[in-house]
């Protein structure tokens, strides 16, 4: 009998707790200027400049790597080529990293109209860029040429003289294959 009566004791006391925070929870007023003052702020215009900088110079880095490592370099070897050794994988991969450069371009534009003088160097690249929009689908199916691979290098290195005329110099940094993919 001891171990029932322990066993309504400790219901009950955990019916109280719930009852207590459940009630605690609920407020009137208080609620909405809690909730007002757990907002976050902007930040000043200062930062926002200097994160589009560095938000520019990772993704225009990230798209310059990854088409030199999965487009430019395999086409100059020859992989793209009918019988070349790797053909399939080279164009799957050739395919995913133009769509994932693509995109890497576009957040790079995007993230340099948060600082003037960068937005002014980039904005006569965006006819180039979406010029880009379908290269990704004819690497894959093999359908690329010269010109293509040309007019993908030609714009990566448009993006980067842009930067280092505005002070934010781009580096190629080759992403992983899950970023790739992802």
């Amino acid at each position: 009998m001891p171990r029932t009566v322990s066993r309504g004791v400790v219901a009950l006391l955990l019916s109280c707790t719930l009852l207590l925070t459940t009630a605690a929870c609920g407020g009137d007023g208080d609620a909405q200027s809690t909730n007002a003052a757990a907002t976050p702020s902007s930040t000043s215009t200062v930062e926002q400049q200097k994160l589009a900088k560095t938000r520019f110079v990772a993704n225009a880095g990230l798209a310059a790597g990854a088409a030199y490592q999965w487009i430019v370099k395999p086409y100059r070897a020859g992989k793209f080529k009918k019988g070349a050794d790797g053909r399939t994988l080279a164009l799957v991969k050739a395919g995913l990293a133009g769509a994932f450069t693509y995109n890497r371009l576009k957040a790079a534009v995007n993230n340099a109209k948060g600082d003037p003088l960068l937005s002014k160097a980039v904005v006569p690249l965006t006819a180039g860029i979406d010029s880009l929009k379908d290269l990704g689908t004819k690497l894959r199916k093999g359908e690329a040429g010269d010109a293509d691979v040309g007019a993908f290098e030609s714009v990566i290195n448009s993006v980067k003289d842009a930067g280092k005329s505005a002070g934010a110099e781009v580096v190629d940094k080759v992403p992983s294959a899950s970023q790739l993919g992802g």
